[in-house]
């Protein structure tokens, strides 16, 4: 594939971080194994489910490939003798339930490729390390100055995006990594503008953001170039992670979880607070900040990564900010991921749950105020504060920032209409998205409720009483015709050939039985 080729037409782009959920429907012995039916879902809808069928031995296989990440997943053992017993298998069926709940619900796991392959080989059977490798190869051609080292595998967390590391011909020692990346679900920029902006960053001069050597992109990827930094990201220094490593070896299993100083966490903090109302006050949409998006230069943090809003590509935390509606810009989503990072960098580790009900003891009050305004339950339910608002409050105001670097950044004003339209219509799919979710959660809560033993109990009583009162209402219309039956025999007016002390019984069909 050329890297001026055209991205097939039709072609699907996923959202990665849209969860899969998966349930074993039925196990079918063989003669000498048995396969578990699998239903997979992605997100909410149950329309969008499909079947899988695999056996034992793929989930050892996976198991194996996972235990890069240092956790101890709970896999059924293995039995050789007695696996075709229908006990054994109907207790192993719980088991690998159990282990599918766990991969799925973990927010690293989910999000890995070997277990978007497993779930859903049909959309995660490209090798894109083979793909990226063609597009770069291509460049090269037209750019015979650079060459690759060597691919830095698997160091992130996007299955559709590549890196390698780098260097110059004619500087042999200096080292850079290049990124390459397919384009996302909200890629709304047209290919003229897309292409524009790409070649544009380079120009982007700010204290906090880390330059871009080179950029270019074409209708279907973009490719950048930027210094390679041993020091590695801010979630390296979290994590005391090595930034060659796999994501999953970094990240998943920290072996020691220790938070930074306070006077690290006020600095690093303000800093990208400054950058972020840089981008915001340029009209340049961000959406992405994690730790691993801020790179350490020294004392410093430098943001990364300023072409994924440009691609389209879905956010590290979308699965979170995308179940409360008042997180609905990508302001407000900037400032929920600030409240990530800030947690991740006070207590080493990022939170069990959002919203967070109670914070952990940290090393000022201050810091809790923050993380309250931005991962609590009412902040999540209420809105998010501005980053103007965040650089005010005391944790953050009393810091002296000591930078000559003047900010650089001219966007056309061609191009920041482009990028007005292509945020609003980010904005668009989030909003419509949230409103997706929430109607399923009311629905989910109130068949749930409808469910529940207490409401059954309720409905039986209420339809005892009703019985009752109904028999009342048929008890006395039937005395009334009775009555009114006698009345009339009495008066000498016609009626019907029958007795007068044997009325004619009222008709079963108008009336229910006692």
């Amino acid at each position: 594939m050329a890297f001026m080729e055209k991205p097939p037409a039709g072609k699907v782009l996923l959202d990665d971080t849209v969860p899969l959920t998966a349930a074993i429907e039925a196990s079918q012995s063989l003669q000498s194994h048995t396969e578990y039916i699998i239903r997979v879902q992605r997100g909410i809808s149950v329309e969008n489910s499909w079947q899988i069928v695999r056996r034992y031995s793929d989930f050892d296989l996976l198991n194996n490939s996972l235990q890069i990440a240092g956790l101890s997943l709970p896999l059924p053992p293995k039995k050789l003798i007695g696996n075709m017993d229908r006990e054994f298998i109907a207790e192993r069926q719980k088991g690998l339930q159990n282990y599918l709940n766990v991969i799925t619900t973990n927010h690293i796991l989910s999000n890995c490729e070997l277990v978007k392959k497993f779930l859903d080989p049909n959309n995660y059977s490209a090798n894109y390390t083979e793909i990226a490798l063609q597009q770069v190869s291509m460049f090269f051609r037209s750019e015979p100055k650079w060459e690759v080292v060597e691919p830095l595998k698997d160091i992130g967390w996007r299955i559709r995006k590549k890196y390698f590391l780098m260097k110059i011909k004619n500087q042999p020692k200096e080292r850079l990594v290049l990124s390459w990346a397919d384009l996302g679900p909200d890629k709304y920029l047209s290919d003229k503008d897309f292409q524009c902006l790409i070649k544009l960053l380079p120009s982007c001069l700010h204290p906090y953001i880390y330059r871009v050597t080179f950029a270019t992109a074409n209708e279907s990827s973009a490719l950048l170039i930027r210094m390679f930094n041993d020091k590695g990201t801010l979630k390296d220094l979290i994590y005391k992670a090595k930034p060659k490593d796999p994501f999953l070896k970094k990240y998943c299993n920290p072996k020691k979880i220790q938070g930074l100083e306070l006077q690290q966490i006020k600095t690093y903090g303000r800093q990208i607070l400054e950058v972020l109302k840089f981008l915001h006050d340029k009209g340049f949409p961000y959406g992405h900040l994690h730790a691993s998006n801020v790179m350490l230069d020294g004392d410093t943090c430098r943001l990364l990564d300023l072409e994924n809003s440009l691609l389209g590509l879905p956010s590290f935390y979308r699965s979170y900010f995308s179940q409360f509606r008042k997180i609905n810009t990508l302001e407000s989503v900037d400032v929920h991921c600030f409240g990530h990072l800030l947690y991740e960098m006070t207590y080493g580790r990022p939170p069990d749950s959002v919203p967070v009900d109670s914070f952990p003891p940290a090393p000022s009050m201050a810091v809790v105020a923050v993380l309250e305004s931005t991962l609590s339950c009412e902040a999540c339910k209420n809105g998010m504060p501005t980053v103007s608002r965040l650089l005010q409050m005391p944790l953050f105001s009393d810091v002296l920032l000591t930078t000559s670097e003047k900010p650089q950044f001219k966007i056309p004003t061609k191009l920041k209409e482009a990028l007005r339209i292509a945020k609003e219509c980010i904005e668009k799919r989030l909003i419509e998205e949230q409103k997706q979710i929430y109607q399923h959660r009311r629905l989910t809560r109130a068949q749930s409720h409808h469910g529940s033993e207490e409401e059954r109990k309720k409905r039986k009583i209420l339809a005892r009483k009703k019985s009752k009162r109904s028999a009342v209402e048929n008890s006395e219309e039937h005395s009334a015709k009775y009555s009114n039956s006698n009345n009339s025999a009495g008066s000498g007016a016609s009626s019907p050939l029958t007795s007068p002390s044997s009325p004619t019984p009222p008709s079963t069909a108008e009336h229910a039985p006692f």
